[in-house]
């Protein structure tokens, strides 16, 4: 079950990903009634990375064009006003969040495989269209978002789940530390952010045994050509020895949409031409990589070793310094100035900086000073190099925050001590870190208990769906919302039809098990966006956001042909198993939820005493 109160709260925080102010602003004027091209156009235009993005994208492969595109306005009008939503969404989501602080996490490599799986879904989509090709670029590049976000709220508890390759301990782990999957979080993001439906169930059902007796629909298609992509991109980024043996299966699923053998080849080496052009495009490294690093061994080798920086405007002692220091098995990069060592600082860190005093147009003191004014800045270790030792130049260089100094000329037995006190801090200033770390992790874990607790407290322990009191809470946000925003607001009152009987005569443990199985069919075959509750006995509910009485309609026959069709396994009911449902449905504030919920039930009441194994809906 998908328990979106948990997501609201921890949306709440402001700890998941979230869109750039500009993504944030065209969607929210494509929402309006009567928007044009001219404004989002508008709009775009202040983002100069997103306004060259959308013209590469218009220009590319995808959409066959003879003559290039110029103008933002004309890319809109070409590629759609929704799709530059989802596109803008897309391409601020990369900006903010190719780097972050869960260290296990392999940032590098998962935009790499997501923007693979985004190009190779919209290729796929180019050659037998289901969804467009535009579309489904966005939706493959995020179709793994979940990841992120977890690794985004909670780095330091994610970095356990990073290393781990196997989806289905992986999806246990991320139960057990955050009471929800990847996936689940992937569809409620994905929903939060506007995507279509259809998208959403489509990659629901991909990440779900695809059984071969299922009725072929648009969705089914969708979820199929999601796992074919999926396999091409596996095949993409393993390395050659690997390939041969991945092949046969790919071209054994390939098969089903007419590709040849040769013809696959060909189609795999597209994509990653087109893949290749993106990563130039977004920034995104697309090297074929085997495999990320063990990030546990990595870890262990980073903690062997110190990252030294060097200052000095003398590259004769900056050459020699770096040669004796590298021998002894540290990482040591070197600057020239002030000005170009802060840089260096900002973008790659270290752990003791050895700065000379006299330098153009920065200083070691203005140095020393600008470092210690800044956050990441107050904990490095800073050794001053100088040629004199005079009382006032020391206290000065004291003064700006130093930590130790050596003279001129450098004699390296006595910077390797200097830098051994510094080792020592850095060793302590990472015991602490770690500490808090473990202070913080169990801070966590109470925090997830809790949820855990709260979870237990909504969910339907029999049949895993929300209980009667979730349901309740959620019915009338839901209203509230819909009132809000004048949506269509439709609910299933649905129950199993002679279920007494089978409590009386094969009793109450074969009665749980035909509860289970017919919960089990009404949550796969209802809606991402669909709330399914059990709310007693044999009485199930299902709340049907943004949904129509004809759309209603059809989600309730869906329900009911499908446990008509799909009869409990090895257990030899007295009748066919069937069941009867009732459905309201209103726009505005024409009826309550309780009146709506009253006229469902009314509905269910004329579908049991006249045929039962019927939808009825409230006229």
């Amino acid at each position: 079950m998908q328990h979106e109160f948990d997501f609201h709260e921890l949306k709440a925080t402001d700890r998941l990903p979230s869109p750039s102010g500009t993504a944030l602003a065209i969607i929210k004027l494509i929402n309006r009634n009567n928007v044009s091209a001219q404004e989002i156009a508008k709009v775009v235009k202040m983002d100069p990375a997103l306004t060259a993005r959308l013209l590469a994208f218009a220009n590319s492969a995808t959409f066959g064009l003879i003559r290039p595109v110029v103008s933002i306005q004309d890319a809109i009008m070409l590629i759609g006003m929704a799709t530059v939503s989802k596109f803008a969404l897309t391409l601020s989501l990369v900006g903010k969040y190719k780097e972050g602080a869960c260290n296990g996490f392999d940032y590098t490599l998962y935009w790499s495989k997501s923007l693979l799986f985004g190009v190779t879904i919209s290729a796929i989509m180019s050659r037998d269209r289901t969804v467009p090709p535009e579309e489904a670029f966005t939706l493959g590049i995020l179709a793994d978002v979940g990841r992120l976000a977890l690794a985004t709220a909670w780095p330091d508890l994610y970095a356990e789940c990073a290393i781990m390759a196997d989806p289905k301990q992986l999806a246990a782990r991320e139960q057990e530390l955050f009471a929800i999957d990847n996936n689940s979080l992937t569809i409620m993001l994905l929903k939060d952010w506007g995507l279509p439906p259809i998208f959403l169930d489509g990659l629901r059902q991909s990440r779900m045994p695809i059984s071969d007796e299922l009725q072929e629909n648009r969705t089914l298609r969708l979820a199929k050509q999601m796992v074919l992509a999926g396999k091409i991109c596996q095949y993409c980024l393993a390395g050659a020895a690997r390939r041969s043996g991945l092949l046969p299966n790919l071209q054994k699923i390939a098969s089903q949409y007419s590709f040849e053998n040769d013809a696959l080849l060909s189609f795999i080496d597209d994509i990653i031409k087109q893949w290749q052009e993106w990563g130039k495009s977004l920034g995104i490294d697309t090297e074929l990589l085997e495999a990320p690093l063990d990030p546990i061994a990595q870890k262990e080798a980073e903690l062997s070793q110190l990252n030294l920086l060097l200052v000095d405007d003398d590259p004769m002692m900056l050459a020699r310094l770096q040669k004796q220091l590298s021998i002894t098995g540290h990482n040591v990069s070197v600057c020239s100035d002030g000005e170009s060592a802060l840089k260096h600082i900002v973008e790659h860190g270290a752990h003791i900086i050895i700065t000379d005093w006299h330098m153009q147009p920065m200083n070691g003191l203005e140095l020393c000073k600008a470092l210690r004014q800044t956050e990441f800045g107050k904990n490095l270790y800073i050794i001053m190099l100088t040629a004199t030792e005079s009382e006032e130049s020391l206290v000065q260089a004291y003064s700006v925050g130093i930590d130790d100094y050596v003279t001129k000329p450098v004699n390296l037995r006595v910077l390797k001590a200097r830098m051994w006190a510094g080792q020592r801090i850095i060793g302590l200033q990472q015991q602490l870190m770690e500490e808090r770390k473990q202070l913080e992790r169990a801070t966590n874990q109470l925090v997830v208990s809790n949820r855990r607790l709260q979870q237990i407290a909504n969910t339907d322990p029999l049949t895993g769906l929300a209980n009667r009191r979730y349901t309740m809470a959620r019915l009338e946000q839901e209203w509230e919302a819909a009132q809000r925003y004048n949506r269509p607001f439709s609910v299933l009152m649905l129950d199993l039809d002679h279920f007494k009987s089978i409590n009386d005569n094969l009793g109450h443990a074969i009665g749980d098990q035909v509860l289970i199985h017919a919960g089990k069919i009404i949550k796969e075959s209802s809606r991402a966006s669909d709330v399914v509750c059990r709310i007693g006995g044999e009485e199930f509910f299902v709340i049907a956001t943004n949904t129509d009485r004809a759309a209603a309609q059809v989600l309730a026959e869906r329900i009911r042909s499908r446990i008509e069709l799909r009869q409990v396994q090895d257990i030899c009911l007295l009748k066919p198993l069937t069941i009867s449902i009732g459905v309201a449905a209103t726009v505005g504030s024409k009826y309550n939820w309780r009146e709506l919920m009253k006229l469902a039930d009314q509905a269910l009441y004329q579908a049991k005493h006249s045929s039962r194994n019927a939808v009825i809906v409230a006229t």
